[in-house]
């Protein structure tokens, strides 16, 4: 386990933190951050986020009276400082790993998280709710703060819950984070309109001076109130040249700050603590602050996984063969090779060209490769508006995250017809990142809809194909796969057209039938070839589309076998088993079906073999499954 200083060794509840003298925060800052050094080079996690909030953390918590006063994290890559000092600082090192603590604030963890996060920008929905149901009872000394990072203020739920704050007269802080990173860098107007605050020599001079007048007016007994609200509008007014957007929506605006000032940012949450209603602190911080590699590289070290922090070498596994690339890789490459001989397509994605490897085009053809912020429901209706005008846009997009889209997937394309190609990254189990992350879901909500067709490939060379197909496919089309890497070192295959809804037969057998979706396929054959059971061999059909299904293939399986297994990478109620469970139905055939997937619960984090596992549908899952219905079988005869 890793020491904490002396300090911070003794802080087990923000009480504690408390109790300590103003002077010696600053040490608390250092020891939590060679703390955060020193466990997440060893353990791994989310790294560079939480550096650079150190200081914002030991402040709030020492200003604020949590857990009374309610403290928002918006998505929870920066609360890992906020974790330490809750009373988690002895369990830390189990940070993301199987029955550990969670990667993200979650309510049922500690009564510090007041609010589960994993998708950003709900912070300040969520801390306005809390502050609206504390004026409704009446309890107006209690203090509600969300802190958001300007990448995640990019989102249209951020602007909705700014838009409503302004009018609904609760006592909200606002905590804007900006420091011009979400994972990448951060893009579109609202990054411009932050640096001009912040670069603003003027603004920040006039701001400076106007503050220590008002210092020594208010010693002075002068009430300053009004006079301060007027100066600062004419100040930022007439400096930039425009009204603040902040102050615009009824939001009092204070700022910019110093976001590693632990004395000024004390200072301040002290005074703000005393105003009434809703307002915003803009924080400056430099994501990664405090360990040099990760403030040189931010996107790099936003998860670095296990490294040596005193070289700052990230260390990676080696193999003695070579590996399979990331599917991710596999869909920024194929993209590429698609576009240059197609120039009707495009590649967008909400935040994520790194993590989604689009990021390869958007080096290439910077032209056609748009990373839109985190607005994945923007990314989906501006898909939609390209198709419109005869582009082929690829909307690469995580599979939990598109569940934020789904109105404008239904609505904006499926409904009116549209070549938009939806490539779904991390779905299925998605390890680590927990119940937030995994793409369970898509299956199951993506093939109800009309005109969409649903897709998943056993290996690279199947993505390549499906990616290939879609790009010549007149109507929606999703291709799911998952993260990590696949199951092909060769994986550079020639790109053939697939018939969309046809399925394959993988493996001859006879007396039962494993169907599977996706990559789980590899499992399936996997315990088909350690099976060893006289008189009973399995067949496996890689089925790859949920919609539409192979009618005519599944035709001859239900003739020819009673007993048949479903295997997929996604929620049991309503995905591919319930598909075939249909299908069977509607076609009056009797067969025992038994279905291999996601429970009906939210699955924890943990490593994907883990989680396959409990979930009892990996390798050794399959092949027991075939030893009881082949039981069975001998029963029966």
């Amino acid at each position: 386990m890793i020491k904490p200083g002396e300090l911070l060794a003794a802080i087990n509840t923000p009480e504690d933190l408390r109790k300590l003298d103003r002077e010696k925060l600053l040490q608390v800052c250092q020891e939590l951050r060679q703390f955060i050094i020193d466990t997440v080079s060893v353990h791994g996690g989310h790294f560079a986020a939480s550096l650079g909030v150190v200081e914002l953390s030991v402040a709030l918590h020492y200003v604020f009276n949590t857990p009374t006063d309610q403290l928002v994290w918006d998505v929870g890559h920066q609360a890992y400082g906020h974790k330490i000092l809750t009373g988690r600082r002895d369990d830390f090192h189990t940070n993301r790993v199987y029955g550990g603590l969670s990667g993200f604030p979650k309510r049922s963890e500690s009564e510090y998280d007041t609010f589960g996060v994993g998708h950003s920008s709900t912070s300040i929905s969520a801390a306005l709710g809390m502050a609206m149901a504390s004026h409704y009872k009446k309890d107006f000394d209690k203090q509600h703060i969300a802190v958001i990072g300007d990448g995640s203020m990019t989102a249209g739920m951020a602007f909705e819950a700014l838009n409503h704050a302004g009018v609904a007269d609760s006592n909200v802080l606002i905590i804007l984070n900006d420091n011009c990173m979400a994972i990448d860098p951060n893009v579109g107007a609202l990054k411009d309109y932050l640096v001009d605050i912040t670069t603003s020599k003027t603004y920040n001079r006039l701001r400076n001076k106007t503050w220590k007048m008002l210092v020594k007016l208010k010693q002075m007994g002068i009430n300053v109130k009004d006079f301060a609200t007027q100066l600062e509008n004419g100040v930022k007014g007439t400096v930039l040249k425009q009204s603040n957007l902040f102050e615009s929506l009824n939001i009092r605006y204070f700022g910019p700050v110093d976001g590693h000032d632990i004395d000024h940012l004390v200072n301040i949450l002290e005074d703000l603590k005393h105003i009434k209603g809703p307002k915003l602190l803009h924080c400056v911080t430099v994501k990664g602050k405090g360990y040099g590699p990760a403030e040189k590289d931010q996107v790099k070290w936003h998860s670095p996984g296990i490294f040596d922090k005193i070289t700052g070498e990230i260390k990676k596994k080696t193999f003695d063969q070579p590996q399979p690339p990331r599917y991710q890789d596999v869909f920024g490459n194929t993209l590429v090779e698609l576009a240059e001989k197609n120039e009707k397509i495009w590649g967008i994605t909400p935040a994520m060209p790194s993590g989604s490897s689009l990021n390869i085009m958007m080096k290439v053809m910077p032209e056609r490769a748009i990373d839109v912020g985190i607005a994945e429901q923007h990314a989906v209706t501006l898909s939609a508006g390209l198709a419109t005008q005869g582009l082929k846009p690829f909307c690469n997009i995580y599979s939990s995250f598109m569940q934020r889209a789904y109105d404008q997937v239904v609505h904006d394309v499926a409904l009116q017809n549209l070549p938009v190609v939806f490539c779904l990254d991390r779905a299925g189990i998605a390890g680590a990142d927990g119940p937030t992350h995994h793409g369970a879901f898509d299956i199951a909500y993506m093939r109800c809809i009309p005109n969409m067709v649903v897709a998943a490939p056993m290996n690279e060379e199947e993505l390549r194909n499906m990616m290939f197909t879609a790009s010549t496919y007149n109507g929606p089309y999703c291709i799911r796969y998952p993260r990590g890497n696949g199951v092909m070192p060769n994986w550079r295959t020639p790109l053939v057209l697939q018939e969309v809804g046809k399925g394959r037969l993988v493996s001859e057998g006879e007396d039962i039938a494993i169907l599977t979706i996706g990559t789980v396929g590899n499992f399936a054959q996997e315990a088909i070839k350690n099976i060893k059971i006289d008189g009973f061999t399995p067949a496996h059909y890689d089925m790859r589309y949920a919609k539409p299904l192979d009618e005519p293939l599944l035709h001859k399986i239900f003739k020819k076998f009673s007993r048949i297994i479903t295997v997929e990478d996604g929620c049991l109620q309503g995905g591919f088993g319930s598909a075939i469970t249909e299908f069977m139905v509607d076609n009056n055939y009797q067969a025992h079906i038994k279905r291999l997937g996601i429970p009906d619960e939210f699955i924890e984090h943990g490593e994907p073999s883990e989680l396959y596992r409990d979930c009892h549908y990996d390798a050794k899952a399959i092949e027991l499954t075939i030893k009881e219905i082949s039981s069975s079988l001998v029963k029966t005869i």
